[in-house]
C-alpha cells in the first residue's frame, strides 16, 4: 500500500499558531522588562515575525497541500531556525540570511501552483505571494549595515507597511473565495439562491487598488493618495460582504466569524486610511488589520480546515465565537493604546494576553485533532 503524503497544515498550523501565541507577550516583555531580550521583538521585530514569520507559515500550511516528507520537514526545520535566530540573535548573519531563505523556497514551491490558473484574477495570486516573500529579502537588505542597496530602500517600517497591504489583498482574495462558495451552498439548502457570490467586477476593483497600495504604502509622501484607496477599498469590502446574506446562515457559526474577520479587513483599511489621509501614525490603526482580520481569519480557516479533515464538521459555535471574542479584544485594546502604545500598559498587556490565551487555545486544539485524523486514518 502506498504511504500518504502528509498534509503541510498538519504541520504548519500548530507552528505558526504556538508562534504567534509566544511572540507577542514575549515583544511587550522586551520593551516593559528592560531587558531587552528578546532581542529580535524589539522595535520592527516583532511585525517582521508576525509577517515573514507566521503568516508565511500559513500560506504554506494552506497553499502546499500533501508534500513529500523529504520536502516537507526541511521546509519547516528552515521556518523554525529561522524563527529561532532572528528572535534571540538577530544582528547575526545567520538570523539575516534564514528568513529570506525560507521565504524564497517557499515562493519556489507555492508559486507555480497557480501558473495554471485562466482568469487575471486568478493568476495574481502566485505573484501576489512571491512579492509578500521578496518583501522579506528586501527587509533585510534594508536594515543591513553591510548592504550597499541600503541607503536606497525604504527603511523597515515602511517595509512592514507594505507587506501589511500585500496581506490585506491576500485576505481579501482567499477570504472572498472561501466565503462565497461557502454561503451560497449554505443558502441553496434553504432553496435562498445567492446571487452575489464571488462578485468579480468589485473584486477586480479591490485586486487593483490594493495592488497600488502595496507599492504606494513603502513612500510616506505618497501617504493620502494610499490613504484614499484604502477607504475606498474599505467601502467594496463592506459591501461585499454586506451582498453575501451572512445573517441568512445563523446555524453556521464558522462561516458567521469568516465574515467578521472580512468585516475586520473593511475597518482596518478604513481607519488605515483615515489616519493616512490625516497624516497621523498609521500604527495603531494597522493593528486592526493584523490582529483583528488576520488574527480572526486566520484562526477560523485553521480551525476549520482541521474540524473538516478530522471529524467532517465545522468546528463548534462555542470554540470559533470565544476565539473571535479574545481576537476582538486584543485588536480593540491594542487600537486604543495607540500609536505609541508605551503609555498604556495595561491596554498594551490586555491586547497580548487575549491574543496569547486565543492562539494557544487554537494550537492546543489543532494538535489534539491532528492526533485524532491520524488514529482515524489507521
Amino acid at each position: 500500500m502506498r504511504k500518504q503524503k502528509p498534509q503541510a497544515f498538519w504541520l504548519f498550523f500548530p507552528a505558526a499558531s504556538l508562534l504567534a501565541a509566544i511572540a507577542v507577550p514575549l515583544s511587550v516583555w522586551a520593551v516593559w522588562s528592560g531587558t531587552g531580550w528578546p532581542a529580535g521583538l524589539l522595535g520592527s521585530g516583532h511585525g517582521h515575525e508576525l509577517i515573514f514569520g507566521f503568516a508565511l507559515a500559513l500560506v504554506a500550511g494552506y497553499t502546499l497541500g500533501p508534500q513529500p516528507v523529504s520536502m516537507l520537514y526541511p521546509l519547516l526545520g528552515l521556518w523554525l531556525a529561522a524563527r529561532l535566530s532572528w528572535i534571540l540573535v538577530p544582528e547575526t548573519l545567520l538570523a539575516q540570511l534564514l528568513g529570506p531563505a525560507f521565504a524564497l523556497l517557499l515562493a519556489w514551491h507555492v508559486v507555480p501552483r497557480f501558473n495554471a490558473a485562466k482568469k487575471w484574477r486568478n493568476k495574481m495570486v502566485g505573484p501576489l505571494i512571491l512579492l509578500i516573500c521578496l518583501l522579506a529579502l528586501v527587509f533585510w537588505l534594508s536594515t543591513a549595515l553591510y548592504s550597499p542597496l541600503a541607503a536606497w530602500l525604504p527603511g523597515p517600517f515602511p517595509l512592514m507597511r507594505s507587506a501589511i497591504a500585500g496581506l490585506l489583498l491576500l485576505m481579501t482574495f482567499m477570504g472572498g473565495r472561501l466565503i462565497a462558495p461557502a454561503v451560497a451552498g449554505t443558502l441553496e439548502k434553504k432553496g435562498i439562491p445567492l446571487e452575489a457570490r464571488v462578485q468579480p467586477r468589485i473584486e477586480g476593483l479591490l485586486i487593483f487598488i490594493l495592488g497600488c497600495s502595496i507599492f504606494l504604502m513603502a513612500f510616506p509622501a505618497a501617504n493620502p493618495i494610499t490613504g484614499s484607496l484604502f477607504v475606498i477599498a474599505s467601502g467594496l469590502l463592506a459591501i461585499r460582504t454586506f451582498r453575501w446574506k451572512l445573517w441568512l446562515c445563523p446555524e453556521r457559526p464558522d462561516l458567521l466569524v469568516l465574515a467578521l474577520g472580512y468585516s475586520w479587513l473593511a475597518i482596518g483599511a478604513f481607519v488605515t486610511g483615515l489616519a493616512l489621509i490625516q497624516g497621523t501614525q498609521p500604527a495603531a490603526a494597522l493593528h486592526l488589520i493584523t490582529i483583528g482580520a488576520l488574527g480572526t481569519l486566520s484562526a477560523s480557516v485553521m480551525l476549520r480546515l482541521a474540524w473538516q479533515r478530522s471529524h467532517r464538521t465545522p468546528p463548534p459555535a462555542g470554540e470559533v465565537f470565544s476565539i473571535a471574542a479574545l481576537i476582538a479584544i486584543a485588536a480593540i485594546s491594542r487600537f486604543i493604546a495607540g500609536p505609541s502604545p508605551f503609555g498604556a500598559p495595561m491596554l498594551l498587556w490586555l491586547s497580548a494576553s487575549c491574543w496569547a490565551l486565543a492562539y494557544l487555545w487554537v494550537t492546543v486544539r489543532l494538535l489534539h485533532l491532528a492526533k485524532y485524523s491520524k488514529k482515524r486514518r489507521k
